[in-house]
């Protein structure tokens, strides 16, 4: 046990020493540039869901989910076509707003941010479905990469 206190600088090198000796030295795992283990597909669907709660706010209830229905890439180009998963069709005019403003505004930052990651043009299309009780068994929820 090596007790440290960052805020005071005290010990930090002593805890470093101590790491160094106990833990084995090997190559990296992932390479230097690697910023995350997820592919595409899965950072595309967490950026949608992201933008659905920024955007929706406290109104929408955490029982929606965003799916990827179809990821390609043709060169630099990437397609995703996205479908949001909610609970009920209030769910869904809250997602769309009204003449869907808010749908467009979702996609929209979701593109850009992509096209940010991804370092490329993105088309993006994006579907808002009601599907009923899909986070309300174990089965459902790993169909859609819940663990």
């Amino acid at each position: 046990m090596v007790p440290v206190s960052a805020m005071q600088n005290f010990q930090l090198e002593g805890l470093q020493e101590e790491i160094r000796r106990v833990l084995p030295e090997n190559p990296p795992i992932f390479a230097e540039d690697d910023i995350t283990d997820r592919s595409e597909k899965f950072l595309a669907a967490e950026i949608v869901r992201e933008k659905i709660f920024r955007l929706v706010g406290d109104e929408l209830p955490y029982t929606s989910t965003v799916v990827i229905e179809k990821f390609e890439q043709e060169g630099n180009l990437r397609r995703v076509f996205a479908a949001i998963l909610v609970e009920r069709d209030s769910h869904k005019a809250m997602v769309i707003g009204q003449k869907g403003a808010k749908l467009k505004e979702i996609s929209t930052q979701s593109r850009l941010d992509m096209e940010r990651l991804f370092g490329g043009p993105v088309y993006l299309e994006i579907w808002v479905k009601v599907k009923s009780g899909w986070a309300d068994n174990e089965a459902g929820l790993r169909a859609y990469g819940y663990e």
